[in-house]
């Protein structure tokens, strides 16, 4: 009989089955159902359906998703110390994903017979627990690609794999509400009366109801795909590791630090797009029901990018394809700023290039992140998936929460009209008009220039990375080897 370590150590070296692949994607298009949906049309949601102010909005994404950068440490440090029957992540997908998309119901459900500060306390608690429960559900998510293989190129079919599955979602989720939302246009076209607008909110609020309860049941049975076909197969000599252990691991790992760094940057660009999508399409091209088509062509672009990932990144490495690809996000970025909407192909081409080098970026991002994780291991002999992802996931947190924030708060600077009772149906100024095309293209192409200049003196290429693996695994090995003498 052979050696127990080596056979563990092949089988986290071989070929990845499909349905892993396939199950690794479920798991992202998921996460999206919750989280696309928030970072596409809770803004729109909060000022044109619930009523409160742009400026309260603003504020409150930046409080909100401050916290939830917390909570990712928090999430990572209880991953960090699990060690179940099924593993170490795949409970967190279990039994998690009910709660989280069932939390995501809530969040867009605001009672409208609340007044306005009892809405703007509800809208805080609801999205903060969100944020919380996400943690606990993505973290594990994200981590569970460090601990399913170590083959460079079988981790790239994975990080690939969930940039799949989360273009489906997003995609899928903006042609569903944008199109119910752009029949529900008309109706708002004719308003004239708060009455007429109090109609409008309540048939959009509708819309959002009957999605979430769909995304419960859809989700969750997305996650459970994920749990039973991700095993984890990467030997851990260490199943539980302390908070001091685990700084100790972060203190030196330079690639973490470099890559968060550059993602800081890029991510404030990319989350600020998000939420400025739906106003995009409406005040700027003048149909709300765009969405679904811009939406198509600058996220869905990674479903034709995603499957030439792999080969992309065997060809070039993944260090050179995310230092060079921001160069698309810079292109595309300032050609949209000063594409006329009269010009709507150019519109779509400039989209389609930002969508190009986002779509590799924050894929190829995600790789980087699970090779940090054996440097982490190969410097100081523990290994932490958790705490590693954790504070990756932290980075994009606080981005997604400056991102946001900036989206709304350029609302408020260029002097966005919300409708309310006494403008329904209101005309914005020029000035609110020029605010949603620079977040929409300069913001996303300075901070891509910024991010790539960061990633220069990331030190760990494909070729670091199998040195330092196969010497960690080889240690490994002779320690089990070493262990198993004794034993005997």
């Amino acid at each position: 009989m052979g050696n127990p370590a080596r056979v563990e150590e092949l089988r986290s070296m071989g070929r990845l089955r499909r349905r892993t692949v396939a199950g690794y994607a479920a798991g992202d298009f998921a996460c999206n159902l919750a989280f696309s949906l928030s970072t596409s049309f809770l803004l729109y949601y909060y000022t044109d359906v619930a009523g409160i102010s742009a400026a309260a909005v603003g504020t409150m994404f930046l409080v909100v998703r401050l916290w939830d950068a917390f909570a990712d440490l928090l999430a990572g440090r209880i991953v960090d110390s699990t060690m179940t029957r099924w593993g170490k992540f795949r409970p967190f997908l279990m039994f998690g994903a009910a709660p989280l998309l069932f939390l995501s119901y809530l969040t867009f459900n605001v009672p409208a017979s609340f007044d306005d500060g009892l809405k703007l306390v509800y809208a805080y608690a609801t999205y903060a627990v969100l944020g919380l429960v996400y943690s606990l559900v993505n973290i594990p998510y994200g981590s569970l690609a460090s601990a399913v293989t170590q083959s460079v190129r079988e981790r790239a079919k994975l990080v690939a794999a969930r940039s799949f599955g989360a273009g489906i979602g997003g995609v899928v989720l903006a042609f569903v509400v944008g199109h119910f939302v752009s029949e529900l246009r008309a109706q708002k076209a004719a308003v004239e009366s708060s009455s007429d607008l109090l109609a409008y909110q309540e048939s959009v609020q509708n819309v959002f109801t009957q999605v979430t309860l769909a995304f419960v049941v859809i989700g969750t049975a997305a996650f459970w795909f994920t749990a039973w076909a991700c095993r984890e197969q990467v030997v851990r000599t260490q199943p539980r590791i302390t908070i001091k252990e685990t700084f100790a691991t972060l203190k030196h790992n330079k690639p973490l630090a470099y890559l968060c760094g550059s993602s800081f940057f890029y991510l404030i660009g990319y989350f600020a797009v998000g939420g400025s999508t739906a106003f995009y399409a409406l005040y700027v091209l003048g149909d709300i029901g765009l969405v679904g088509l811009l939406t198509l062509v600058n996220v869905g672009i990674s479903l034709v990018i995603t499957p030439f990932i792999p080969a992309i990144v065997e060809r070039f490495g993944k260090k050179a394809t995310f230092q060079y690809c921001g160069l698309f996000t810079v292109v595309g970025g300032v050609g949209l700023f000063f594409a006329p909407a009269s010009m709507f192909w150019l519109v779509l081409l400039t989209l389609a290039v930002k969508g190009v080098g986002a779509s590799l970026m924050n894929t190829v991002m995600f790789g980087l992140e699970a090779d940090t994780v054996e440097y982490g291991e190969w410097k100081s002999g523990r290994r932490s998936e958790g705490a590693s992802y954790a504070i990756f996931s932290f980075t994009r947190k606080i981005t997604q929460s400056l991102g946001g924030a900036l989206g709304a708060w350029a609302l408020a600077v260029g002097g966005y009209v919300a409708a309310s009772a006494v403008t329904p149906s209101p005309v914005q100024p020029e000035s609110a008009i020029i605010a949603i095309k620079a977040t929409m293209g300069l913001l996303p192409a300075a901070a891509a220039v910024i991010a790539m200049l960061i990633f220069v003196k990331y030190p760990l290429t494909d070729e670091v990375f199998r040195r330092i693996r196969n010497e960690t695994e080889q240690r490994k090995l002779a320690a089990r080897t070493e262990a198993d003498a004794i034993a005997s």
